[in-house]
């Protein structure tokens, strides 16, 4: 699979619309044998023969797969504790689980086979066969109105503060919290609080009603509790839940980022703004391109925490600035998050020839372009070039003072670092869980047989590569983007004339 051909399917499972709980009316024939043979040839790579969520694929994965045999599910519309219904299952298996390797089946499977598919992993756990259980969705309450509102939100993050959310989310809702570098799941695996900037990356859906249902039932498996307890004892009403799920709903865009290919830098008169939070930026277009784990030269990593960057870029004419912006749970290196790189380590395979020795490793981001401007659509190779084609690069590192250095890469193995003078300005800004970076270089220099010269009007290809120190990343554990375009946009000419059409 070519690499765009990857991170568009990767994308596509990561986005898919999230839409009410089916209800399955009434009971339906379902033949375990028949899902047995669908889940042996398109589930037992990851969650195992035996249903133990110890597939071939799973040591690679964080988070792992369902363990089955164990019956505790995540995802469901009943209390914690309880199994969950038909249909929180089938909701599971036809949208998949966005943020993890888990896909959407609705459209790879048919509707019979779904339904086998979700009768056989039941038998995985005698817990099902419990005539004593009864499985009752929790009556879940009305949105209340007003929730977009400004008093809303300010009875949201009260109360966001106060049943302990920024524990683990930060204060901010960055996934930052003081307890964030020791979160573990009950298999004793490492866990990320979530982000809760992004909401499309939401299992079990990302609107403000999905997020309230789990606040009412919990994330059973994992740190993430059960508040209805909290309403039960009345300490907070189902109204002020409510609240909470609607500011935590008003901390993502209002609607999925659109990936595009080409980011438009506009040509601004005068000064570029080059501080990261220089007012001006407010005014440049933001463009979002996903990331997914490198996992084509090893060591490959499958579990990056980076899952993608937001990019600006302007230019006056004679110096391009780029703005990037990417989540990231840790200012890394940060000692406090050395025992979850351990985790992290220990956790997920790793097909290194040495196993790597956890450490306190920076934060890294590399904007990558070809060395020249090519004139049709062909472009090096994407995963930091080859000996043949090298890229040029920017690599940027959050270890003080946080400088960028240029250089070609020739391969995964192989950068060739440039003078320091040929080295793009850097400034940089870790705040609540976000870097924010500008990366400046004049637009033409003097060593045109190893640095790009920018040109307007032309399409320049551009990727963008991310590595968060705290998950263990560093060498070939990074974060990938594919190959997109940069188009320096100029200016209208002034003998330029719009009639309307008569």
């Amino acid at each position: 699979m070519r690499e765009a051909d990857m991170i568009s399917w990767l994308l596509a499972a990561g986005l898919m619309a999230t839409a009410p709980i089916p209800h399955l009316a009434s009971p339906i024939t379902q033949d375990t044998t028949k899902g047995k043979v669908v889940y042996v040839k398109w589930c037992a790579g990851c969650h195992g023969d035996g249903g133990a969520g110890d597939g071939p694929a799973a040591a690679t994965m964080l988070p792992r797969p369902r363990n089955f045999t164990g019956a505790v599910y995540k995802i469901r519309s009943t209390a914690s504790g309880q199994l969950p219904t038909d249909a929180d299952l089938i909701r599971a298996i036809d949208e998949g689980l966005p943020g993890t390797a888990m896909p959407a089946w609705k459209t790879r499977l048919s509707d019979g086979e779904r339904r086998d598919v979700m009768a056989y992993l039941k038998t995985f756990s005698a817990f099902f066969a419990d005539t004593s259980q009864h499985v009752t969705p929790l009556k879940f309450g009305s949105a209340p109105g007003g929730g977009a509102g400004a008093d809303a939100l300010r009875i949201g993050r009260q109360f966001y503060d106060s049943i302990g959310c920024r524990k683990c989310h930060g204060d901010q809702g960055g996934g930052n919290g003081p307890s964030a570098p020791t979160l573990k799941d009950d298999a004793d695996f490492p866990i990320f609080a979530a982000d809760l900037h992004e909401n499309w990356r939401f299992r079990g859906g990302g609107r403000a009603e999905d997020i309230y249902r789990r606040l009412r039932t919990g994330l059973d498996g994992t740190p993430m509790p059960s508040f209805s307890d909290l309403i039960d004892q009345e300490w907070l009403s189902d109204e002020q839940l409510w609240r909470v799920a609607q500011y935590v709903r008003s901390l993502s865009p209002a609607s999925p980022p659109e990936v595009r290919d080409v980011i438009h830098a506009p040509q601004l008169r005068g000064a570029l703004p080059l501080a990261p939070d220089d007012s001006a930026w407010t005014r440049v277009a933001r463009y979002w391109f996903p990331l997914v784990g490198q996992v084509i030269h090893k060591p490959r990593w499958f579990a990056p925490a980076v899952s993608g960057v937001w990019v600006q870029a302007a230019h006056n004419g004679t110096t391009l600035a780029l703005r990037i912006s990417w989540d990231d749970r840790s200012q890394s290196p940060d000692s406090a998050w050395l025992p979850f790189v351990r985790r992290v380590l220990s956790t997920v395979a790793s097909d290194d020839s040495v196993k790597p020795v956890p450490q306190l490793w920076p934060d890294q981001l590399v904007v990558q372009f070809p060395v020249t401007i090519p004139e049709g659509m062909e472009r090096p190779y994407f995963l930091m070039g080859a000996a043949t084609q090298p890229v040029y690069q920017w690599r940027w590192t959050s270890v003080p003072p946080r400088r960028a250095v240029a250089g070609l890469a020739l391969g995964v193995e192989r950068f060739d670092t440039l003078p320091a003078a040929a080295a793009p300005a850097a400034q940089a800004v870790y705040e609540q869980g976000e870097w924010r970076l500008v990366l400046s270089r004049a637009l033409a220099t003097a060593d045109t047989a190893n640095q790009l010269q920018f040109r307007t009007g032309r399409a320049i290809p551009v990727a963008f590569f991310a590595q968060d120190g705290s998950n263990g990343e560093s060498g070939s554990r990074m974060a990938v983007s594919s190959w997109y375009f940069l188009a320096l946009d100029q200016p209208t000419p002034p003998r330029v004339y719009i009639s309307p059409v008569v």
